[in-house]
């Protein structure tokens, strides 16, 4: 996926969630995302918060802590 493409949607998703009462609007954009973004999605939201996070939200930023990977199994 496109990173400009990635950081829009994670943004929206972000917004939505700020307006939802509660404290730890992070852990719901997280769950969303692992809900339903494909691992390989995720991966590249971690790598391109790792590389400086270009254009994310403060939110969006503070949710990619709580981004599930997925584990090889070997």
């Amino acid at each position: 996926m496109q990173p400009e493409k990635m950081v829009t949607m994670i943004n929206q998703i972000a917004t939505y969630f700020e307006t939802q009462p509660g404290t730890d609007q992070a852990r719901l954009v997280a769950d969303h995302i692992n809900d339903f973004w494909e691992p390989r999605m995720r991966e590249q939201l971690v790598a391109h918060t790792g590389a400086g996070a270009a254009g994310l939200s403060a939110l969006a930023q503070q949710a990619v802590a709580h981004v599930r990977l997925e584990q090889v199994q070997l």
